[in-house]
């Protein structure tokens, strides 16, 4: 739009000074030709347009907003168009209580009031993406700062809403995934009518008053403590049941031996021990014998 003033500028200079006496008069049809030329570089310069990559461009003409959009590249557009680009890129939204963590300064965590009452901060951040065809859309019916109108004030509100039907400790341990999915089913409902697309919800932190922190760290060492204990006691009922099966098979092995021995078989055994004693070489003499009489086994090593 520049080059175009300048080159009207000249024209109007090349008419002025044809009109009175001046030394610079014979230059007014060289100044008239520079000024056609620029004015003409001026238009065909604003009927080409580039976008960069991974944007969109939107046309609007004296605030009518055109519904085709430009792709990133060269575009050939009306010249009296003015361009604006979005980006289509997945963008970053983040609140945290940590400063300079988030997109905002400061301490900027979102801190909601649970079923039961209790004051619980959480640090949150979205990933999003505008859908190239209603790109037309957000810039006209919300305008490019669509983060501050639409992505911050949803966000926090619907966290507000779903975090009130559930108790401080459930949000902290037991009821977190559900607590995060019904955040990001929500939220991405809302977005999607506005032409936004909800890609990730991460729930980074939640963080509870000190002493509710304290008192959910007792109840959650307690019910380790009652694992632990119970699987000790499985492990003793297993051993337990193990030396019972030992000792009904000791039972059982005396139980047949007794019924099956004879009196001749144990005599059998008898001379077979005295037999092994008498060859070891550690044995002087061996006496052994029975109520039936006595059997005396000498041996001279």
């Amino acid at each position: 739009m520049i080059i175009i003033i300048v080159g009207v500028v000249l024209l109007l200079v090349a008419y002025n000074l044809k009109k009175v006496n001046s030394p610079l008069s014979g230059n007014a049809g060289l100044i008239r030709i520079v000024g056609i030329v620029v004015v003409v570089f001026g238009i065909l310069s604003k009927c080409v347009v580039q976008v960069d990559a991974g944007k969109v461009g939107v046309q609007s003409i004296f605030g009518s907003v055109k519904k085709e959009t430009l792709n990133s590249g060269l575009n050939f557009v009306n010249p009296l168009a003015d361009i604006k680009e979005l980006d289509l890129k997945t963008q970053n939204y983040t609140m945290s209580g940590v400063h300079d963590e988030g997109t905002k300064s400061g301490d900027d965590a979102i801190r909601v009031l649970s079923a039961d009452g209790l004051e619980v901060t959480i640090d949150l951040t979205v990933l999003f993406r505008i859908v190239s065809e209603k790109a037309p859309t957000i810039y006209k019916q919300i305008g490019l700062d669509y983060v501050d109108v639409i992505v911050r004030p949803l966000s926090r509100t619907r966290i507000r809403d779903i975090s009130a039907n559930y108790d401080a400790i459930a949000l902290y341990s037991s009821k977190r995934e559900e607590f995060q999915t019904r955040i990001f089913n929500s939220i991405e409902k809302d977005f999607k009518d506005r032409g936004l697309v909800l890609e990730q919800l991460l729930v980074r932190n939640i963080a509870l008053p000190e002493s509710v922190k304290k008192t959910i760290e007792s109840k959650i060492n307690a019910e380790q403590d009652a694992q632990k204990m119970q699987f000790v006691l499985q492990k003793e009922k297993q051993e337990a049941e193990r030396k019972r099966v030992e000792a009904q098979g000791i039972a059982d092995y005396q139980r047949i031996i007794t019924s099956t021995l004879t009196d001749k078989q144990l005599q059998y055994e008898q001379i077979k021990a005295q037999k092994d004693l008498a060859a070891s070489p550690n044995t002087k003499i061996i006496i052994m014998g029975n109520n039936k009489g006595s059997q005396v086994l000498l041996n001279a090593n």
